[in-house]
């Protein structure tokens, strides 16, 4: 006579079908919406066929150093003018798509729009983009905002992007490391050296951090690369402290020739 199975199977089984009909339910009440504009779409964490050609992605060829994309392939581990010329201090950095006015709107949803919603898929794509930087990594650290800031906004968005990207590669995620010093004015409309003079000296490791960072290597996460002043500023602080190196992800990237100076 057939036995019948464990009955475990038959709860997992209702368990999963339980599971199933809640989701139909929840996106019948609450319909999954496009990370950017906000229409309707089929599952969670997508855009829209709508929104989906206006963004540009970045992929190879690139720097191997800063990541800005090349037009033709020079061959591999080749660098841009400017890193040539001035090689940053971070290893490598990468982004997902291109900053423009098609990203801009995602970047601030995430910022502005309650971003504890859409970090969870972006967090997917940064996983892609430096899928590299990620198998490499010890731990994964958000760049960080100044108290003022962090109690106004509520929440720090690169650390929500580390810490589902730190979910991801199961890679130590660290969103206290970084410490910001000081209150820095706003970047906005500042050009390269001045973006620089607004940071210089604004970021430390935290004392109580620093045995864990010594030896490790870290992919430091922020929402967008402009001119890097920000990044380089935290990547110094971090390599001064001991980390053996610092790669850079980013959801965005401004793309055009980084000025030496």
């Amino acid at each position: 006579m057939t036995q019948p199975g464990p009955l475990i199977n038959a709860e997992t089984t209702d368990q999963s079908r339980l599971r199933q009909a809640f989701g139909l339910l929840l996106d019948l009440l609450l319909p999954p919406r496009c990370l950017r504009c906000g229409e309707v779409v089929v599952e969670t964490g997508v855009i829209c066929g709508v929104c989906w050609p206006e963004m540009h992605f970045i992929s190879r060829p690139s720097c191997a150093a800063c990541g800005i994309p090349f037009e033709t392939d020079p061959g591999p581990g080749a660098l841009c003018g400017a890193c040539t010329a001035d090689r940053p201090p971070y290893d490598r950095a990468r982004a997902v798509f291109v900053y423009d006015d098609a990203s801009r709107q995602l970047v601030f949803n995430l910022k502005y729009r309650d971003g504890t919603d859409i970090a969870p898929a972006l967090g997917g794509w940064l996983a892609r983009a430096g899928a590299e930087q990620l198998a490499a990594a010890d731990l994964v650290v958000p760049v960080p905002l100044h108290w003022t800031r962090l109690f106004m906004r509520r929440f720090n968005q690169s650390a929500l992007l580390a810490q589902a990207l730190s979910q991801r590669g199961e890679v130590a995620f660290v969103p206290d490391l970084l410490i910001r010093t000081r209150a820095t004015p706003s970047q906005t409309g500042l050009g390269f050296l001045g973006r620089n003079r607004n940071v210089r000296g604004a970021f430390r490791v935290k004392a109580k951090r620093r045995d864990i960072l010594k030896g490790r290597r870290v992919l430091l996460i922020d929402d967008v690369f402009t001119t890097g002043s920000t990044v380089n500023a935290c990547v110094r602080a971090l390599l001064k402290s001991g980390a053996a190196a610092v790669d850079v992800l980013t959801l965005a990237r401004v793309v055009r020739p980084r000025r030496v100076e």
